[in-house]
């Protein structure tokens, strides 16, 4: 890809660059894929995942708190909504995940998903509406029309 990455152990920071031998027409476009890359390994995806937004072009990451979606959940309250997105095993999670072809990343209070822009916003929605109070059946219901949809018109 022509760039060169460290870590900068004093300032904490990875710092990334061209290599000065290459004459690539596309190295800031690989440069932004590489910092793309450091990022989604930071927020906790598998190498994999990650690897996956240097090879895709159309593979983006949306980040958002549980908190964006209702501000009002305090204590066990915020507790249950981060338990109803898991599930059980991680079975909603999973499922989530494999009906809407995107990887989902639960840390903290921290949400983030990497896809394709439309099953981001599939997998999205369904997760708001687990926050939201709905519950899994009616989610799962719900988010397997959209995907059935989506998948039809590519």
């Amino acid at each position: 890809m022509g760039v060169d990455m460290r870590m900068n152990l004093r300032s904490r920071r990875v710092e990334l660059r061209h290599k000065k031998e290459s004459n690539d027409p596309v190295a800031g476009g690989n440069l932004q894929k590489c910092a793309d890359f450091v990022n989604a390994f930071i927020l906790g995806f598998e190498v994999q995942d990650a690897i996956a937004l240097l090879r895709l072009d159309d593979l983006y990451i949306e980040r958002f708190e549980i908190k964006d979606v209702k501000q009002t959940l305090k204590g066990e309250h915020l507790s249950r909504a981060i338990g109803r997105i898991s599930g059980k095993n991680g079975k909603t999670k999973f499922t989530i995940e494999n009906t809407t072809r995107t990887r989902i990343v639960l840390a903290d209070t921290h949400i983030s998903i990497l896809g394709t822009f439309q099953n981001i916003r599939v997998a999205r929605d369904a997760i708001c509406g687990l926050i939201l109070g709905s519950p899994p059946g009616k989610v799962y219901s719900r988010m397997r029309t959209i995907a059935a949809r989506v998948s039809e018109q590519a």
